[in-house]
C-alpha cells in the first residue's frame, strides 16, 4: 500500500469546541448554544411556528430567528434561561466541585 502524504493530525477536543476553534469567550458561547439547541428542540416538539413561539416568552420573531438560527451573540445565559422556563421547562443550575482531572471547572447544559 503506498504511503500517504500530507495526513492530517488528530487532536483531541478538550470538549468545548469554540475554544478548540480559538474563539473568545468560548465556555459562554458553547452555554448559549447549548441552550438555544434546548429551546429549538422545544420549539420543534410543539410544533410552533416562529411567530407563535415568540409570543410564549414574550420576543419579537426576528429574536426567534435569531436563535433558530444559533446566532446567540444578542442574548445573555440569562435571558436564553428565561425562554427555556417559559414554556413549563425548569432550569437547574448545579454548582460542585471539579473533578481533579480538570484544571478550569466548566458550564454544562443538558436538556431534555
Amino acid at each position: 500500500m503506498p504511503k500517504r502524504k500530507n495526513m492530517a493530525e488528530l487532536i483531541p477536543s478538550s470538549g468545548v469546541v469554540f475554544g478548540d476553534l480559538g474563539a473568545t469567550n468560548a465556555e459562554e458561547k458553547q452555554t448559549k448554544v447549548r441552550l438555544a439547541v434546548s429551546i429549538n428542540q422545544i420549539i420543534q416538539g410543539r410544533q410552533l411556528s416562529q411567530t407563535a413561539a415568540a409570543l410564549r416568552p414574550n420576543v419579537n420573531q426576528p429574536k426567534v430567528s435569531a436563535l433558530y438560527n444559533y446566532k446567540v451573540d444578542g442574548f445573555s445565559v440569562e435571558r436564553l434561561m428565561t425562554f427555556v422556563t417559559g414554556p413549563d421547562r425548569d432550569v437547574d443550575i448545579v454548582i460542585r466541585r471539579q473533578p481533579m482531572s480538570r484544571k478550569i471547572g466548566r458550564v454544562a447544559v443538558t436538556g431534555y
